[in-house]
């Protein structure tokens, strides 16, 4: 598993969570660009933390497109985006703390 997933990962990882989805899936519901998207993609699959899988030629023809990837979180996955959204938790409260002079 990486030494600490970034914020992009992370969203990435978020949004997969959701349910399968596929490249341009994601890129709507983070708001990244597709040149953020799906080279993070790889990493996270090269990561081991996602599984692609094409979906069925026979429905793409169906649909008049080209087949879809889509990404599912492994479990690796899981546990990667619970520790991250676990840090980012920690380091909002420290901020907070920070901004408002309390010690933490």
């Amino acid at each position: 598993m990486p030494r600490s997933l970034g914020i992009t990962s992370l969203q990435i990882l978020s949004a997969i969570r959701t349910g399968s989805c596929y490249g341009l899936d994601i890129v709507t519901r983070t708001g990244m660009p597709s040149g953020t998207v799906y080279p993070t993609l790889g990493r996270l699959k090269r990561a081991g933390l996602v599984k692609p899988r094409w979906e069925d030629q026979r429905i793409a023809e169906r649909e008049g497109r080209p087949r879809r990837r889509y990404y599912e979180l492994t479990q690796a996955g899981e546990a990667a985006l619970a520790k991250g959204a676990s840090q980012v938790a920690q380091l909002a409260a420290d901020l907070g703390s920070a901004a408002t002079g309390e010690a933490g």
